[in-house]
């Protein structure tokens, strides 16, 4: 694999607290391409927060680490600028590293924009999320599209991954690992794309017979989507959601985190 072109790996580390019923950022530091814009107040005393990238996208070679700590009775929002473009690469790749801890009464959505990988793109993404107890709450929210299909590129980057590994009070509750090769694999088929060009995975704490109900209910109500919903062996939920628009999958996502974060 080539070098980052920034000369060392680009890192984004946040720290949460509260203070007064309100989410304060206690630590942040960060390095090229990154900085953040100031945290955005929420109505329940939590903030959001969205990064600003100076590069055009994701180049073949970068090496990106984010970490987040989020300390007892805060609450963040992690968003993102704008899509995460991965570039055309020669023979080389790039590499996401996600890891966050969520401590006693703390609530964490993870909600960055839609990946579009290129023609002839790498990426391998790799999220390790450690959850204190039952009273920690995540939601995640990842969706990935055919590449740009406007363009004729549809499922012709080299490889797509996604690791996702969640714990909680130790104990492993949840993995999923997405690989994708167009070259070797049948995207269009069954089992796979199905002839959709964009899927979302979404994962959720504490997967109530009501929250779940909710779910089902937003799904049943989108006809360009398609998805179902798993209750985890812990009453987690995660849920696989197909449709041919990333706009549209991100309005039932975002429905989707709406009734997850009113489900105190």
């Amino acid at each position: 694999m080539t070098e980052n072109k920034f000369g060392k790996i680009s890192r984004l580390s946040i720290r949460t607290g509260s203070r007064d019923g309100k989410t304060i950022v206690e630590d942040l530091s960060f390095t090229a391409p990154y900085k953040v814009m100031t945290p955005f107040p929420k109505e329940d005393g939590g903030i959001s927060i969205m990064p600003l990238c100076a590069s055009a996208g994701i180049m073949e070679g970068d090496v990106q680490e984010f970490t987040f700590q989020i300390y007892e009775g805060s609450n963040l929002e992690f968003l993102s600028q704008s899509f995460d473009k991965v570039h055309k690469m020669k023979e080389g790749l790039a590499r996401r590293s996600v890891t966050a801890e969520v401590k006693k009464n703390a609530v964490f959505c993870y909600y960055p924009q839609p990946v579009i990988p290129y023609a002839q793109s790498a990426f391998e993404s790799d999220m390790k999320i450690h959850l204190e107890d039952k009273s920690s709450r995540f939601f995640l929210m990842e969706i990935i599209s055919c590449g740009r299909k406007a363009s004729g590129e549809r499922f012709q980057y080299r490889k797509y991954a996604s690791k996702v590994s969640i714990w909680r009070s130790g104990s492993l509750i949840y993995r999923d690992n997405t690989r994708y090769e167009p070259e070797k694999m049948d995207m269009e088929g069954i089992g796979m794309y199905e002839g959709y060009t964009h899927m979302a995975n979404i994962f959720l704490t504490g997967g109530s017979e009501e929250l779940q109900q909710n779910i089902w209910e937003i799904l049943e109500q989108e006809p360009e989507c398609d998805g179902g919903v798993t209750k985890l062996v812990q009453n987690d939920l995660a849920v696989r959601i197909f449709g041919q628009r990333a706009q549209k999958l991100q309005e039932v996502a975002e429905k989707m985190k709406a009734v997850f974060l009113r489900n105190e």
